[in-house]
């Protein structure tokens, strides 16, 4: 069984899809619990791409013989009264399912249902944090609480499952557990949309209206304050001022989109910042750009950089969470610090002063993201289930 808070299309619900997807259904019975699609339980509005690609994604794995349950109240924000409400129906469904092995992703499915897991006698107890959430998602308090209940719940947990080795020494650092309780496996990553040969990156300039000689930076991810795209804004705004020809798409969507357009309008960056929203064809758009930033301040990993490298990409991404075992400084991209806008400018203006650089990080890149492939991840999380059962 595993157990995820909001299945949607960001990196720990694309993992965990992966997964049940594609574990070998001869050799496992997989259920899947997942909360709501959409962050608040918001209502799915007809047409919405993203809510079509994730229901596309369920139907999936109904075909593939994954049983579904949903429970609405397992909500990834704070709310005693849905928390205690979701905990009781984890109860209810492990109780009556009971698997052999409960997998829990993120931080509160991973509390919720590993203390459920473990009231119901599950003899295997795995949890995938897909990062953390020590700094940069709740405020100081909030942070605190879920160190502790983090470390509580690492005592009755089997294994910790890591994306990166930066994930592992960030949950030792703060003592979550003891070093033999972790294992790192990698986020797969579907690389076969992203090597497609049919890409035409040019085609797609020129039906954004983008001219040729312009820079074309992209970043992609949840539109929420710990993706950093204010500071990439902000970056572009002093490119902008030194008169260079740039372009910033921003993917995705979230709560901060309004505050983001307000913020492009008051630098008077507006026309050069291109808000795309939830694109099904990310990878066609991710072709087109020169240069692929991620500003996160905080990540698990940033599957998506794996997306950008397999594209040929240079990227310019945080020093923070599991990218720098991703991105190599001067091999693969090049690494700032989080919330430093400078950093981020200059950083862009020396890669565009540089075409061959650019050049050789791609193909760098290129070669590095085939070791981040789904199957490769599937292997290791099988070789963990087996070892595990005995």
């Amino acid at each position: 069984m595993h157990v995820i808070t909001r299945f949607d299309k960001g990196g720990s619900a694309e993992n965990t899809f992966l997964t049940v997807r594609d574990l070998d259904k001869d050799r496992y019975d997989v259920v899947l619990v997942t909360g709501a699609s959409q962050p608040d339980n918001s209502p799915v509005h007809s047409g919405d791409p993203e809510m079509a690609a994730i229901e596309a994604n369920i139907a999936t794995l109904v075909a593939k013989g994954v049983r579904l349950v949903r429970l609405p109240k397992l909500v990834r924000e704070l709310s005693p009264v849905s928390d205690l409400s979701a905990f009781v129906s984890l109860l209810l469904i492990i109780r009556r399912e009971g698997p052999r092995i409960v997998h829990t992703h993120t931080s509160k499915a991973g509390i919720l249902g590993r203390w459920a897991a473990w009231l119901c006698r599950v003899p295997i107890i795995v949890h995938t944090p897909h990062g953390h959430v020590f700094w940069g998602y709740f405020r100081p308090w909030q942070a605190r609480l879920f160190i502790m209940l983090e470390r509580w719940t690492a005592r009755i947990t089997t294994r910790i499952v890591a994306l990166t080795p930066q994930e592992r020494a960030d949950h030792l650092r703060f003592r979550i557990a003891p070093e033999e309780k972790f294992t790192v496996i990698h986020s797969g990553v579907d690389l076969v949309p992203f090597f497609a040969p049919h890409l035409d990156g040019a085609k797609v300039r020129t039906g954004l209206g983008i001219s040729p000689d312009t820079t074309v930076i992209a970043t992609a991810g949840r539109l929420t304050a710990v993706k950093g795209q204010a500071t990439l804004i902000r970056a572009v705004a002093d490119i902008l001022r030194q008169r260079k020809k740039i372009v910033l798409l921003i993917l995705g969507e979230g709560e901060l989109r309004s505050d983001l357009e307000a913020l492009s309008t008051d630098l008077g960056v507006a026309e050069a910042v291109r808000f795309l929203g939830w694109r099904p064809d990310v990878a066609a758009i991710m072709a087109s750009c020169d240069i692929f930033c991620l500003p996160s301040l905080n990540e698990g990993m940033g599957k998506v950089l794996v997306e950008a490298m397999a594209l040929g990409k240079p990227i310019i991404a945080s020093a923070v969470g599991g990218i720098p075992d991703l991105v190599v400084p001067g091999e693969t991209g090049i690494l700032v610090q989080p919330a430093d806008g400078n950093a981020l400018a200059k950083a862009i203006l020396t890669l565009c002063a540089d075409p061959e650089m650019m050049r050789k990080m791609g193909a760098q890149g290129k070669r590095k993201a085939l070791g981040y492939s789904v199957e490769i991840m599937l292997n290791k999380i099988d070789h963990l289930y087996t070892e595990l059962h005995g």
